[in-house]
């Protein structure tokens, strides 16, 4: 088997803004299903503030947190002080049960520290500009390439329309 994938997992507003106060600034329902679809089976990498606003392990995924406190030790997923050591991490666990890749699912600072390594970039486009203290990094066009983009169908309890993109490193 080739080594699996690396992906990158996020929602954000046409303004870069991922986040305000530790939460995402809209509800998007159907985005939620597209997360899980993507992720199940899979193994995230996850700071720690993104683990404390989801508030648990999301069943079925295995989930590598990154934190330097020795004293965060929550049930029901891996703590790493070390990005470098959760992502080889997530890459072994998905080797040894044939998954065909990992996730990294947030926040602002693991984003920006991988995503010049990442093969795959799962965005959710929030067509939205809320105001935010966390921001994706811009997406190099010289480095991504769109594969594919698929308006989201807004159901009742989403606050705001969205595209689902998928970007594919260039070779």
């Amino acid at each position: 088997m080739s080594r699996p994938l690396f992906d990158i997992v996020v929602a954000m507003a046409e303004n870069g803004v991922i986040g305000r106060d530790g939460a995402m600034p809209w509800h998007l329902s159907t985005d939620l299903k597209h997360f899980k679809a993507l992720t199940l089976g899979r193994p995230m990498v996850m700071g720690r503030k993104t683990f404390e606003s989801i508030g648990k392990p999301l069943p079925g995924r295995e989930t590598f947190v990154v934190s330097r406190d020795p004293a965060f030790l929550p049930d029901g997923v891996t703590v790493l002080a070390d990005l470098d050591a959760a992502l080889g991490a997530a890459a072994a666990s998905a080797e040894a049960k044939g998954a065909p890749s990992f996730v990294v699912a947030g926040g602002g600072v693991l984003y920006a520290a991988t995503i010049e390594r990442a093969d795959r970039l799962f965005v959710t486009r929030v067509a939205a500009s809320p105001e935010g203290d966390t921001r994706f990094p811009a997406i190099d066009p010289a480095l991504w390439e769109l594969a594919d983009s698929e308006p989201m169908v807004r159901g009742e309890r989403d606050s705001a329309d969205a595209v689902f993109e998928a970007w594919v490193r260039r070779r």
